[in-house]
């Protein structure tokens, strides 16, 4: 698991000239390579960085974190006592990357961490803190092994990390790191494995969780009140579907009256509205577990937009999924077009003509026409408008970006997405960096990833 002399300067050259703007390099392996590409095209992240940034408050989590985290956490103790004579520290990270846990196998090795705030209340995500064990872990699907001269920082480079994350049985969203780190010392080759063990004990536990949620949705769904011939489906957090009546079926295009109760046999509806749908439902009912809702669904085979009421479904206080109804609702409308204002219960329509964001307790309808730009803050995405500096209801840029599309914005960097037609100018920066400058009355500037550059100039016809 350690480098030797020649791939440890293979990699130190390649390092060199690729953090000096490189395109390309050899001698470094895939996983690597992209993280690289990573930190220096989309996050921007300062390879001279020698401190990882203190890590910023996030929303509240669900039991299934806590579970995570004390498991993690007895595994993490567990590995420190079996470092052997390896000066090394064992750490748990959430799913945003940041330090909840520190153990090391000595006083003086937890010092060494903590002057590269290897240590709680800092983030290691990619975006952060560049190639490390913990953030490349959170974008990778199986366990992660990062050596001296790989790490993007060249302040990290002492240490060599192995990390892997544990992900949600559901929605395969991370939700924490267990990761370790030595100290100019090479990790055994028994650690990955190691590692893999770990997290594949802890996600089949989430499974038979997920299993048992499953379950519990179908049975709401038979006790849900409604009219006869009403469509109903149950579905859970990641929009996948556990159980839909035949009327319901035909709508989402899945099997009707057979349950998947185990998360690995959901079915994938048919409607591509509906995962984003429930997400903005969760949001919600996350919020105020009281609250219900509807919106309109465009069905493309049908060529109609229909009305959904959305009931959360709770076990206890945890939400494990939404009952859905199509049909008439109380709070809204069906109508024929696929596009449509908001529903009545402040939902956006499968095909938005506005964006809705939150000013305070306020919701906040915008014309796309009035947003420069678009700025992701992990999954919170701030629109910079004509109305001033606003949070989008919509969570992650992705999904904004399938919700601009149309619209005339274009994804310029994996942080913004901008509004081509608010763009003035066009800056030329460092080894053909771009920048690009706004209309609005302050300086307002947007990178732009030499990724994006050749859609940008084609769109704007340079």
């Amino acid at each position: 698991m350690v480098l030797s002399d020649d791939a440890l300067r293979t990699t130190i050259d390649a390092w060199e000239r690729f953090a000096a703007g490189a395109e390309s390099v050899r001698g470094v392996r895939p996983e690597i390579l992209m993280s690289w590409y990573r930190c220096r095209e989309e996050y921007a992240v300062d390879p001279e960085l020698d401190r990882a940034p203190p890590a910023a408050e996030v929303g509240a989590h669900s039991m299934d974190h806590d579970v995570v985290y004390t498991e993690l956490g007895g595994q993490a103790a567990s590995a420190v006592r079996e470092l052997g004579g390896v000066e090394g520290v064992v750490t748990v990270t959430d799913g945003d990357g940041r330090i909840l846990g520190t153990w090391g196998s000595s006083n003086y090795v937890l010092t060494l961490a903590a002057e590269s705030n290897l240590a709680p209340w800092s983030t290691w995500s990619e975006w952060a803190s560049g190639t490390n064990g913990m953030g490349t872990a959170l974008e990778s699907h199986r366990p992660v092994l990062v050596r001296g001269p790989e790490h993007w920082c060249r302040g990290f480079q002492g240490w060599v990390c192995a990390g892997v994350a544990v992900r949600d049985a559901v929605t395969h969203d991370p939700l924490a790191v267990l990761n370790i780190s030595s100290w100019q010392a090479s990790l055994s080759d028994a650690v990955l494995p190691w590692l893999g063990k770990v997290a594949a004990t802890t996600e089949a536990k989430l499974r038979q969780r997920a299993h048992l949620s499953g379950t519990q949705l179908g049975a709401a769904l038979t006790d849900f009140r409604a009219a006869p011939a009403t469509a109903v489906a149950a579905v859970d957090l990641a929009g996948n579907v556990v159980l839909a009546n035949s009327e319901a079926a035909v709508l989402l295009g899945t099997p009707a009256d057979q349950p998947a109760y185990s998360p690995t046999h959901r079915w994938t509806p048919q409607l591509s509205t509906l995962p984003r749908l429930v997400r903005r439902a969760v949001e919600r009912a996350r919020k105020d577990p009281s609250w219900t809702g509807s919106t309109l669904v465009f069905v493309p085979f049908l060529g109609v937009t229909i009305p959904v009421s959305v009931h959360p479904v709770f076990t206890g206080t945890q939400l494990i999924g939404v009952l859905l109804a199509f049909g008439a609702s109380d709070d809204t409308t069906a109508i024929d077009a696929p596009e449509a204002e908001p529903a009545a219960s402040g939902w956006p329509s499968s095909v938005p003509t506005r964006v809705v964001a939150q000013r305070d307790d306020r919701w906040v309808l915008l014309d796309p026409r009035e947003i420069r730009f678009a700025e992701a803050d992990h999954n919170t995405v701030w629109l910079t408008t004509d109305q001033g500096r606003l949070v989008a209801t919509t969570r992650g840029l992705d999904r904004l970006e399938q919700q601009l599309e149309d619209k005339g914005f274009l994804r310029v960097h994996r942080r913004f997405l901008v509004n081509l037609g608010r763009v003035r100018e066009v800056e030329q920066g460092f080894k053909g960096a771009l920048f690009l400058a706004t209309d609005a009355r302050t300086r307002e500037t947007i990178p732009v990833a030499r990724r994006h550059a050749t859609q940008l100039k084609q769109a704007l016809g340079l």
